[in-house]
């Protein structure tokens, strides 16, 4: 049995580990959740064998189905499994601060100067990096969650209806119900199966439009307050409601500012709205650190601080409380039908991202170059995906100057 005097050095020593893994991926990690769940997988299990392949696609499918957003959270479980609440709190932090970091000093440079600066070039050999990077993790991860023939097929079907527009939330969870639905079948309970399918669909459809009511609810709150003066509570609380309800993507984040910043408050113009995105989406870490660059242009370093502890906070929370059920989850076999289908639903989700992000960046021969160059670094080479980004990176300006 382990010693208080040697578990509180090891323990220490895991804290350091996730503190430095999680700050280099915040500083590094360009393109979305997607790619930054892929580099968490390249570096928590093939690389450092923390948990298995199986436990962290466990992770991804859970983290789907809860608001805020999936890469942080992804970040804050790896830390609470690694090393309890501390590691939670460290990880999470360590991911975080590097975008907000960035962020504000873009901010600080954009209200002195009213401009943003010029780093374009870099982005064309970027995007198509991202793209790779996501295509080798999809790769490496759905042949662990393809266990069958049926979950192949929901993967697919997820994938399709993500890629016609249905919403991901809605899309995991009919692959998971799909999965029960399944199971039901190969425990030969046909009698009671499609009278239970239609109960389940309906309590489905029921959350989706519960979590739906919440959402309109939190912006229906925050128009209905209207201005009397920017004040950082008032600030902070909007952005507290916007971290406990935001589903999806960075699209979603841009319809809550648009909807509550620019038109009821008044507080961005349409211009200062664009600019913020942009720094969002050319920033590496989570996007939701667009909400430091607002906050400081509404109300100077207290508004960055403010609004940025308010938007990630409720993910923390979050977490802590589902983390320990996961396990439970496992343990249940008909749970653990519903896992392994939201696992290859949520591979699914990343192959309808690899398809819809490479359309838009594999325009030309120098990035589709960049990128078959990116994807056979990365898979047969297993180059580390820091150094495809950077390498992508110096590839797009030097080809753009060629």
């Amino acid at each position: 049995m382990t010693t208080p005097s040697n578990s509180l050095p090891k323990e220490k020593g895991r804290i350091a580990q996730l503190a430095v893994l999680f700050f280099k991926l915040g500083t590094i990690a360009f393109g979305g959740p997607a790619a930054h769940i892929a580099m968490m997988e390249e570096e928590v299990v093939r690389r450092r064998q923390w948990m298995t392949r199986e436990g962290f696609l466990d992770l991804v499918g859970a983290t789907n189905l809860i608001p805020g957003p999936n890469s942080t959270e992804m970040a804050i479980h790896i830390g609470y499994i690694r090393a309890g609440i501390a590691g939670l709190i460290v990880a999470g932090l360590s991911f975080i601060v590097p975008a907000v970091i960035i962020t504000g000093v873009l901010a600080w440079i954009y209200v002195k100067f009213g401009s943003l600066p010029e780093i374009s070039p870099f982005f064309f050999g970027l995007k198509p990096v991202v793209v790779s990077v996501i295509l080798v993790a999809a790769i490496r991860l759905g042949k662990t969650a393809a266990k069958n023939g049926q979950l192949i097929v929901i993967g697919m079907s997820v994938a399709a209806a993500s890629l016609v527009g249905l919403n991901e939330i809605l899309a995991l969870l009919c692959g998971g119900a799909a999965g029960i639905m399944l199971y039901g079948v190969k425990k030969s309970a046909k009698k009671n199966i499609s009278l239970w399918g239609i109960s389940f669909f309906s309590s489905l459809w029921a959350m989706v439009k519960h979590s739906d009511a919440k959402a309109a609810v939190a912006a229906a709150a925050v128009g209905a307050a209207g201005i009397v003066g920017i004040s950082l509570w008032k600030l902070g609380l909007f952005f507290l409601k916007i971290g406990s309800v935001l589903y999806g993507s960075g699209y979603v984040l841009i319809a809550f500012l648009e909807g509550g910043l620019v038109k009821d408050y008044g507080w961005l113009t349409q211009q200062q709205l664009l600019d913020a995105v942009a720094v969002g989406q050319f920033t590496p870490g989570p996007v939701l650190s667009t909400a430091t660059f607002v906050g400081y242009v509404i109300s100077g370093a207290p508004g960055a601080v403010i609004s940025t502890l308010a938007i990630f906070l409720p993910s923390f929370f979050f977490v802590l409380l589902l983390n320990p059920l996961i396990p439970r989850l496992r343990a249940s076999k008909i749970m653990s039908a519903f896992l392994d289908a939201v696992n290859v639903s949520a591979i699914g989700l990343m192959a309808a991202v690899v398809i819809t992000l490479g359309i838009s960046a594999l325009t030309e021969w120098r990035t589709i170059l960049i990128a078959v160059a990116a994807f056979v670094a990365g898979w047969r080479y297993k180059i580390n995906a820091a150094w495809l980004v950077i390498a992508g990176a110096a590839a797009g300006w030097l080809l753009l100057m060629w």
